[in-house]
């Protein structure tokens, strides 16, 4: 029996059309060495740049501020996940925007501060940290420790 000629491929939904499923990126080739440690360094300083424009964005267009520098933020943290298939290359940019942010929070001696203890403020530091948590968790196509490579398949 032959099927119809108007018979389509079943429907994906919206973040399987876009982020794939799990078997199509557990099924991508790992990238080279190389360039993955490239890609480290380079993600460790865009999470780190990210964080720096966040803080401004975030206090000053209150709240949509807050929701731009969360999408900038997660889509840096997936990026390194997506870009290098480890999970290092999530937890790098977090690592440079949570470096970022230290340096940030402190107040200069004349008495400004970039953060401050506002809902703005507070809800990108938990809400960044949370979407961190999240991409360096996602599963990858490598093995259980973060940045080494699994067998080939």
């Amino acid at each position: 029996m032959t099927e119809p000629a108007d018979a389509r491929p079943p429907r994906r939904s919206i973040p399987a059309a876009v982020l794939g499923t799990r078997a199509e990126r557990l099924a991508e080739p790992q990238p080279p060495r190389a360039w993955r440690i490239v890609s480290y360094v380079l993600f460790f300083l865009l999470g780190a740049a990210v964080s720096i424009c966040g803080a401004f964005v975030q206090a000053l267009w209150p709240p949509v501020g807050v929701l731009l520098a969360l999408a900038a933020t997660g889509a840096t943290f997936y990026a390194g996940l997506r870009v290098t298939g480890t999970r290092l290359g999530a937890g790098l940019p977090a690592a440079g925007w949570f470096l970022a942010l230290l340096l940030v929070m402190v107040p200069r001696p004349e008495g400004d501060n970039v953060l401050w203890t506002n809902a703005t403020s507070l809800g990108w530091l938990f809400a960044g940290s949370i979407l961190g948590v999240i991409c360096a968790t996602l599963p990858t196509r490598t093995s259980w420790f973060p940045g080494v490579p699994g067998p080939t398949r």
